[in-house]
């Protein structure tokens, strides 16, 4: 494996699957970076709790950096972390699981830059191509549960669905990006071809 590389990781699909992707790319991710608030025991991506992303990277069998951020001086934070996490895992790259938001992308491209570091967007689509990434993260054998939707877009009741043929069934008969990529759900992982155990 070659470029050392860390991953922006919240424990949801769209990461967990960016992993996956990089694996299959022998791209050696060395370490995952989860943003916290400095002011709240959670992730600022899905409001997770820091345990439950503990758990999976040591499923993972790859160590996982809270970096603490504010709304603020979200960038900065991120810079810093991500400039200390170069020196400490001797990275090459830095890897993100955004689909096709080109405002994501180009705040992702300027912080590699800044570093010094490869950028990399295993899961990089167009806006049609959304569909076919969440087929393909079901084939492959991936077990996610909606843990948060936002209320305007999908019904409440789907906190807990399970994310399977049925699902994926039914968010094309919504008005939302069947990845949530604007935010319409969020989700946690918890099995895989990335986990070891």
């Amino acid at each position: 494996m070659a470029q050392r590389t860390a991953l922006f990781f919240s424990g949801g699909k769209d990461s967990c699957f960016a992993l996956h992707r990089l694996q299959q790319q022998k791209i050696d991710v060395v370490c995952l970076m989860t943003t916290v608030w400095k002011d709240k025991d959670e992730t600022v991506a899905h409001g997770e709790k820091l345990e439950r992303i503990n758990g999976q990277a040591k499923r993972l069998g790859i160590p996982v950096q809270f970096i603490p951020v504010t709304f603020e001086t979200y960038t900065e934070d991120v810079v810093k972390a991500l400039s200390q996490l170069k020196a400490a895992y001797r990275l090459r790259g830095v890897a993100f699981g955004d689909i096709y938001l080109e405002g994501h992308r180009e705040w992702g491209e300027q912080v590699a830059k800044d570093n010094g570091l490869t950028p990399y967007y295993p899961l990089w689509t167009d806006e049609e191509g959304a569909v076919r990434l969440l087929k393909e993260f079901v084939a492959s054998g991936f077990k996610a549960e909606v843990i948060r939707v936002d209320e305007s877009k999908l019904p409440k009741s789907w906190v807990g669905r399970l994310l399977d043929a049925s699902f994926i069934d039914d968010i094309q008969h919504k008005d939302v990006c069947p990845m949530g990529e604007s935010g319409e759900y969020h989700t946690f992982v918890y099995d895989g071809p990335i986990f070891r155990k």
